[in-house]
């Protein structure tokens, strides 16, 4: 009488498959809702979320981690021995350029990866990328500046990586001064913009002016034109005023630095570097002070090189360890260079957040523990295998930007921390 059943006899089959199953799905499932609503699989999130410049992705879960809203300190401290070493090496980043990477130009001496800034009286969390690309979701971060600022860009890409690839989607200029990346999965830009001064300069060439010429009252529109779609800018000022340069107001000239033969008055660059930045950080609040999400800011400060001697001899920054406390001061140029930039920070600081809501500004004081670190500039290692052939008593050196990886990933350390305390204003002023 009716269709017998296949499972008719088989009772603990029948059982199983009728019973226990569904139960146990019914109550794995609320568990699997609840683990991908609070701990989503990163390759699941992207999967779901369609990204593109006009359809901005929906913003993922809130970073719960707790924020200390006392102020911290990063300027003094000192480095520890940290046998964690660096996120990333020369070989798994792409991005480094060849003068930085002293790992694959053969330096052998490894003791500079394993340092970590240690602030006397608070504590500076270990890079998060996820947490950096999170806070920088739908955002455009634009570095300006000099080869520092290349640098440092080329530091914080590399810890990125660690966590989410990203694309080259943009490339001009000679040397590839201006580059934009892309990362996928949090619809995020990061760029270079170079412009060694900020404000407009005629830097000088090998077949026309052998001295630079800077318009101090006029911001470099290079950079500048592109402001109003960038969210967050990092400026990095300073080494190139070290240069002969003849100094403009309007169609007037001010004077000089090192320019003999012009018939022009010496004033040095410690007050262009003032009037320079002044322009700067004034044309920005006055742009996107109040237009609108606004804009935030950050300077760089001044970051010191360790020549010892002649730039092109054998040992000109050889040193293998950092400065203990108490063995290198702060002072002469790198001091007054720094004074100037926090000066004209608080300064702009100050006086614009009374004239606009939507600009925020800080510096990123990094000349101290740059200055204890002696031992993390490329060197001789700017080249592949210098001493191939054996040491020669001369060879050339740059003992002004930074191995990467290596100290200067400290700088994007303190930068996402600074982001962190800007993230958390943002919500207690928003009631979030």
């Amino acid at each position: 009488m009716g269709t017998k059943s296949p499972f008719k006899g088989r009772p603990s089959s029948h059982f199983l498959t009728k019973k226990v199953l569904p139960y146990t799905f019914y109550a794995i499932l609320p568990l699997l809702l609840f683990q991908l609503y609070f701990y989503p699989s990163p390759l699941f999130y992207s999967n779901l979320t369609l990204i593109s410049s006009s359809t901005p992705p929906a913003r993922g879960p809130t970073d719960e981690e707790s924020f200390n809203e006392t102020p911290c300190d990063f300027t003094n401290g000192r480095w520890i021995h940290d046998k964690r070493g660096p996120l990333y090496n020369g070989t798994t980043c792409g991005t480094i350029k060849d003068g930085q990477n002293c790992i694959k130009h053969g330096r052998s001496d490894l003791g500079y990866l394993y340092w970590r800034w240690k602030p006397k009286q608070c504590k500076l969390p270990r890079f998060d990328p996820k947490r950096f690309l999170n806070i920088l979701r739908n955002k455009h971060l634009a570095f300006v500046g000099d080869s520092m600022a290349r640098n440092q860009l080329e530091s914080l890409l590399c810890m990125l990586a660690t966590a989410s690839a990203s694309k080259l989607v943009y490339l001009d200029g000679e040397d590839n001064k201006f580059r934009r990346w892309y990362f996928y999965s949090h619809n995020v830009n990061v760029s270079i913009y170079w412009s060694p001064f900020l404000v407009r300069g005629v830097e000088k060439s090998n077949t026309g002016l052998n001295h630079n010429k800077l318009y101090l009252d006029q911001i470099d529109e290079k950079w500048a034109d592109e402001m109003n779609g960038f969210d967050m800018i990092l400026l990095s000022l300073g080494h190139w005023f070290l240069h002969p340069a003849v100094y403009y107001e309007g169609d007037n000239v001010l004077g000089c630095h090192y320019c003999p033969g012009l018939n022009y008055t010496e004033i040095g660059f410690y007050d262009v570097l003032r009037k320079a930045l002044k322009t700067t950080l004034k044309t920005i609040a006055e742009r996107r002070g109040n237009n609108g999400s606004g804009v935030d800011v950050v300077l760089t400060t001044f970051s010191p090189s360790h020549f010892e001697g002649d730039w092109d001899k054998f040992g000109a920054c050889s040193k293998t360890k950092p400065y203990v406390e108490g063995e290198k001061s702060l002072e002469g140029m790198d001091a007054e260079m720094r004074q100037i930039e926090i000066e004209e920070v608080d300064a702009a600081a100050k006086v614009n957040a009374k004239r606009f809501r939507m600009f925020r500004l800080e510096a990123l004081d990094v000349t101290k523990l740059s200055l204890l670190r002696p031992d993390a500039h490329p060197g001789p290692y700017m080249y592949p295998f210098p001493f191939a052939n054996g040491i020669t008593e001369r060879v050339q050196n740059d003992c002004v930007h930074w191995c990467l990886p290596g100290a200067i990933d400290t700088w994007n350390e303190i930068l996402l921390e600074v982001m962190k305390k800007w993230e958390h204003q943002s919500r207690r002023v928003g009631g979030t």
